[in-house]
């Protein structure tokens, strides 16, 4: 008896387990009809840092962007840095990439005033020399 409730926790234990990493690991489940993206307004910031630029400059920077990603309206974002590809047609230049997707319009001018976002601003706009925004809606 004794060996079949382990084996049985250890099922459900194991089961839990992969559910949870799949649920962690899909963000976006393409649904049959299109993109996961359909219908969501894209917010894309590049920076270029001014130099030098140091680690501390780095640490203060990553966590601000971790911080600024906390706003409610923001429906899912990446925090990143140039990948090691090289085509004449990347631009490789920038230093961060702010990628955020949010629900509609209504909500991206929310987070554009939001507390979090004007104190990102306001503690960190020392540490950029240019900053780059690309906004676009589904066609």
């Amino acid at each position: 008896m004794t060996r079949n409730l382990k084996r049985r926790s250890f099922i459900e234990t194991s089961v839990k387990g992969v559910a949870a990493a799949g649920l962690l690991t899909a963000s976006c489940i393409r649904p049959a009809s299109g993109s996961c993206l359909e219908g969501k307004f894209i917010h894309h910031v590049f920076f270029w840092m001014k130099e030098p630029v140091t680690q501390q400059a780095r640490d203060k920077f990553e966590k601000a962007l971790k911080d600024l990603v906390t706003v409610e309206t923001i429906v899912d974002h990446h925090l990143g840095i140039p990948a090691p590809t090289d085509r004449g047609v990347i631009d490789n230049t920038y230093a961060y990439s702010l990628l955020t997707t949010f629900r509609n319009k209504a909500d991206q001018d929310i987070y554009q005033t939001h507390p979090t976002h004007l104190k990102f601003i306001d503690d960190c706009q020392d540490l950029w020399e240019r900053v780059v925004v690309y906004d676009s809606i589904s066609i």
